[in-house]
C-alpha cells in the first residue's frame, strides 16, 4: 500500500513536468503566432491550452483522493497542497500563453506587434520559454539553488517590460490607441507568465526545506556594513 502511495505522489510529480513543458511550448508558439500573424498556429495554442486544464482537474482529482485516504503529514502533507498549488500557477500560464494567442486571432490577418517591438516581445516570448524550462528542471531536480535563481531571472523580464512601456510613452508613438493597447496587454501576459514560473520554482523550495524562499533568501544574505567597524 504504502508504495503504491508513493507512486502515486510520483505521478503528481510527473504530471507538474509535462504541464509546465506544455505551457512553456504554448508560449512559445504564441509568440510566434502574434509576431508573424499566423491563424493557424494561433488556434492550436488555443485548443491546446484544454489539455493543460485536463492535467490539472486531473492532479487535483488525485490530490484530493490521497488527503482523504492516506492523510498524509509532514513532508507528504507538503508535497500534495505544494502540488495543488504549482498546478494552478502552470494552468494559469497556460491561460496567459492562450492570451497571447487569441490576441493574433484578432488582429488577424494583420500584425498587433508593429515592426519596431518585434526584437523587445521576441525577447520577451524567449525569456519567458527559458524561464517556464527551468521551473520544469527544478519540479524534477528539486534543486533549490536553481529554484532560488529564477528571481533574479525575472528581473530580465521586468526590465523588458519597462522597456515596451517607454516605447509606448514615447512621444513619438505612431502607432495609434489599438496597437497601444495591444502592446501594453502581451507586456502584462509575459511579465505575469514569467511570475508564475518564479512562483513555482518557490513553491519548491518550500516544498525541499519547509520554508518559504523569501525567509530562506532572506537568511543567506550577507551581512553589509562599514569596514574596519
Amino acid at each position: 500500500m504504502r508504495d503504491a502511495y508513493h507512486e502515486e505522489l510520483d505521478s503528481i510529480g510527473d504530471s507538474l513536468v509535462e504541464m509546465a513543458r506544455l505551457v512553456g511550448s504554448a508560449i512559445g508558439r504564441a509568440t510566434t503566432a502574434i509576431l508573424d500573424s499566423d491563424l493557424k498556429l494561433a488556434e492550436s495554442v488555443i485548443e491546446a491550452d484544454q489539455k493543460v486544464d485536463e492535467l490539472q482537474h486531473d492532479l487535483e482529482a488525485r490530490a484530493i483522493a490521497l488527503l482523504a485516504r492516506q492523510q498524509p503529514v509532514a513532508t507528504d502533507l507538503r508535497i500534495v497542497v505544494t502540488s495543488l498549488r504549482m498546478s494552478a500557477d502552470l494552468e494559469r500560464s497556460g491561460d496567459l500563453a492562450q492570451h497571447v494567442a487569441k490576441l493574433a486571432r484578432l488582429r488577424f490577418p494583420e500584425r498587433a506587434v508593429p515592426q519596431d517591438l518585434h526584437a523587445t516581445i521576441l525577447e520577451m516570448g524567449q525569456l519567458a520559454q527559458r524561464l517556464m524550462a527551468k521551473a520544469a528542471e527544478v519540479i524534477i531536480t528539486k534543486d533549490v539553488d536553481l529554484a532560488m535563481q529564477l528571481e533574479q531571472d525575472d528581473d530580465e523580464m521586468d526590465q523588458l517590460h519597462r522597456t515596451l512601456f517607454q516605447h509606448l510613452i514615447d512621444e513619438r508613438w505612431k502607432h495609434g490607441i489599438e496597437t497601444a493597447v495591444d502592446v501594453t496587454l502581451l507586456g502584462r501576459y509575459y511579465e505575469r507568465y514569467a511570475d508564475h514560473a518564479v512562483a513555482v520554482a518557490k513553491r519548491v523550495v518550500y516544498l525541499v526545506t519547509g520554508e518559504h524562499a523569501d525567509e530562506l533568501q532572506a537568511d543567506i544574505q550577507p551581512v553589509t556594513g562599514v569596514e574596519g567597524a
